[in-house]
């Protein structure tokens, strides 16, 4: 495949079914996204079976929005990317198997993309950013630092070893009583807190595991800390805060070690704990005063959406036909 070219996505990993148009693996012609947050929000977490059915239920719809806002028809499409994991499985399924159905009925080639490094590609859509860079990929799911060495070669230099911090953000939420989900809770809690209050713990590594990440200390210490005080002596943004400022010191503090240790001067984040605004200003902050680049996308692309989904299949497919890139799965249909 050869630019220009306009590419489907479909993303369909978790709890929220987006689809969208994108030219030339960056400029976003259109992206649409229907969240289930009120459907998973009594339980406090995504419940898989209800995230399946509701995907089935507005991805034709869904489809058809997007290449109408797009301006565009099924015709006018080169190539369809769809998430191929990690993710849950029913609901991945279901997305997959849309955009496998559409491109074979298209006759053009499908890319099946790896989640992590759609997110990363979120830097790209609407921006000028070009590999080499450090990329900080942190949502509910998954945390993990990356050196992206060109647009088909990602290696993961940290990731957690156990919750994610989004995860972590998630249950220091419910521990003090805020909506699911926890990321915009605590960052709209933590608003007027002292985020010294609390000392919380940040967990370190030995030598050779120092880029790695454990949050489940943290959560613990969270719950410790509101239990173990007296009756109406907790207070939620101080406690909000605090926990904040242990989540963003850990992931801030590692990215500059992976800078220093890679030799990259340019640093991105992703995913959905990347709109976080404490994160966005500190490792702004840090990386001014280190004399680095530092890159965010805007937020509504930090969170699961199509379009970041589209450019990775993109440049998958552009850079090599017959399959390219760590996580990524090319599908010839025919002609194109």
């Amino acid at each position: 495949m050869t630019g220009p070219a306009l590419t489907l996505g479909f993303e369909t990993s978790c709890d929220e079914t987006s689809v969208s148009v994108v030219r030339n693996g960056r400029e976003v012609l259109s992206s649409v996204v229907s969240s289930q947050i009120a459907l998973h929000e009594k339980y406090g977490g995504v419940v898989p079976e209800i995230a399946a059915r509701r995907h089935i239920e507005c991805v034709g719809d869904l489809t058809k929005e997007a290449l109408f806002s797009a301006g565009c028809g099924l015709q006018d499409i080169d190539a369809v990317a769809a998430t191929n994991g990690p993710g849950l499985a029913g609901a991945l399924l279901v997305g997959l198997s849309f955009a496998k159905a559409l491109a074979y009925s298209l006759d053009v080639p499908l890319a099946g993309v790896n989640h992590i490094e759609a997110h990363v590609c979120a830097n790209y859509l609407n921006g000028g950013l070009e590999p080499p860079f450090l990329c900080l990929v942190a949502s509910g799911g998954h945390t993990s630092l990356i050196s992206v060495k060109n647009y088909d070669e990602y290696e993961t230099v940290g990731t957690t070893r156990d919750d994610a911090a989004g995860e972590a953000f998630d249950k220091a939420a419910r521990t003090l009583g805020l909506p699911y989900p926890g990321g915009p809770a605590i960052d709209e809690a933590s608003k007027g807190g002292d985020d010294f209050a609390v000392k919380f713990p940040r967990a370190r590594f030995n030598e050779g595991s120092e880029l790695d990440f454990s949050f489940s200390g943290l959560k613990t210490a969270v719950l410790q800390y509101v239990v173990g005080a007296p009756e109406g002596a907790v207070n939620v943004s101080d406690v909000a805060a605090s926990f904040q400022r242990s989540v963003v010191d850990a992931l801030v503090i590692n990215a500059m070690k992976a800078c220093e240790k890679t030799g990259t001067s340019i640093v991105a984040l992703a995913g959905g704990v990347a709109s976080n605004g404490a994160l966005r200003r500190v490792m702004g902050r840090e990386c001014e005063r280190r004399g680095y680049s530092f890159n965010a996308p805007p937020p509504e692309y930090c969170t699961d959406n199509a379009a970041m989904v589209a450019c990775r299949g993109y440049y998958a497919l552009l850079s090599e036909p017959g399959g390219s890139g760590y996580g990524v799965n090319i599908f010839s249909t025919g002609k194109k």
